[in-house]
């Protein structure tokens, strides 16, 4: 689950962590008191509004503008507030159709009174699925895409792994903001800054923390003036007032319906639907279409439990998307029976009814020959294939 930057930025001030000071606002009014608010408590006269996405590059977008005075501020949430941003990172890119934005950020400015004194690093915590550890990513090159900075400067990238048994040392810290080449106060503050990272990425069971760009200030306090936080939805259940904080107007409508039936569903950019059971039969068939030609439109695992209404559901989902020109469903009856498989596809089908794109089915395993059967009687203009090979050479033909 991705949280918006403020919604993170609350997490870190939880665990201790220091953050660029920022309040929420909805409306242009709302941001007007916020910018009053900031004044009051943290004496800044420049204010700086951000667009609250789920999404980077923002201000590459035009979603992050510097206020130096009300009047500034006005404009800027005025103009951002309603706007469609486009990033590198917003559905299309820079050529899509960008995402509305229903929230700003009003943030101190937090490189005053002296920018040249700031510095801009970069800190994420992930899980390195290779070596099973947790890995601290950082760089004194922050504020810049780590992408490009490790394609192009390899060396100035560091990492620093966690061994779970031992959790997060303090010499680790240390090592850390030596090789961010800082010293005095700076060093100290950094250390703490990456321990209560480390603790509260821990803590609320996160996926990813990044901190692009972590500064060091004019007067060497360490802040995380951006977030981005992932959370793990498998461990929502620990964390219920976290879950609250699930902002389904930035996710894919297709994907929140799917969640609703149990489904797990990824919308893709490509041309032929794929059902399947067991994430790793869904992998395999994706690249089995990619293989004979066709683009996979999304990723669909019904379950090993799938009854004939989960089916049915995913049918209908599939059928939605107007770029799908050809479905395949493969289906190895293991846990889940092929025949509730085929129930489900009948189901869908005559309640959407007039279909007119080419269904290719692959049903093999338990009750396969009963699933057969109910698909040859129904009438359904279905095509059935043994091999998965030979059911991409269907869904192939069907594309030509």
């Amino acid at each position: 689950m991705n949280l918006h930057e403020y919604q993170g930025k609350e997490i870190l001030k939880r665990f201790g962590v220091g953050i660029q000071e920022g309040r929420v606002a909805e409306t242009v009014e709302e941001a007007i008191q916020a910018y009053h608010q900031l004044r009051e408590e943290t004496g800044t006269e420049w204010a700086v509004v951000k667009a609250q996405i789920h999404a980077g590059g923002r201000g590459k977008g035009g979603g992050v503008k510097l206020a130096k005075n009300e009047s500034d501020l006005r404009e800027h949430a005025g103009n951002i507030l309603g706007m469609m941003l486009k990033t590198p990172q917003t559905p299309g890119g820079m050529n899509g159709a960008g995402k509305l934005v229903r929230k700003v950020l009003i943030a101190e400015d937090a490189y005053r009174p002296d920018f040249d004194a700031c510095k801009e690093f970069y800190v994420s915590i992930l899980m390195d699925r290779e070596s099973k550890r947790n890995v601290i990513i950082y760089s004194t090159e922050g504020g810049m895409d780590i992408e490009k900075v490790a394609e192009e400067t390899p060396h100035l990238v560091h990492k620093e792994y966690v061994d779970p048994a031992l959790g997060f040392q303090s010499f680790q810290a240390r090592k850390i903001a030596f090789n961010l080449g800082l010293e005095g106060k700076a060093f100290k503050e950094m250390t703490g800054f990456i321990t209560k990272l480390y603790r509260a990425f821990v803590g609320v069971d996160a996926n990813l923390f990044e901190i692009n760009p972590c500064l060091k200030t004019a007067d060497d306090r360490i802040i995380a003036v951006d977030s981005k936080v992932t959370l793990d939805d498998n461990a929502l259940f620990r964390h219920t007032d976290l879950e609250a904080l699930r902002d389904i107007s930035e996710e894919d409508p297709t994907e929140v319906e799917a969640k609703e039936y149990d489904l797990n569903y990824v919308n893709l950019d490509g041309n032929v639907g794929c059902m399947v059971n067991g994430a790793g039969l869904a992998m395999a068939t994706m690249d089995m279409i990619k293989l004979y030609g066709g683009e996979p439109a999304n990723f669909l695992d019904v379950g090993g439990t799938a009854d004939a209404n989960r089916v049915a559901n995913a049918f209908r989902i599939i059928l939605a998307d107007d770029r799908v020109k050809a479905i395949l469903i493969n289906i190895f009856g293991g846990i889940v029976r092929c025949d509730r498989v085929a129930q489900g596809v009948i189901d869908a089908y005559n309640q959407i009814g007039n279909i007119h794109i080419p269904i290719i089915v692959r049903l093999q395993g338990t009750n396969a020959d009963i699933a057969k059967e109910l698909l040859d009687k129904s009438g359904l203009a279905v095509q059935s294939a043994i091999e998965l090979k030979d059911a991409a050479e269907l869904v192939k033909k069907a594309l030509a």
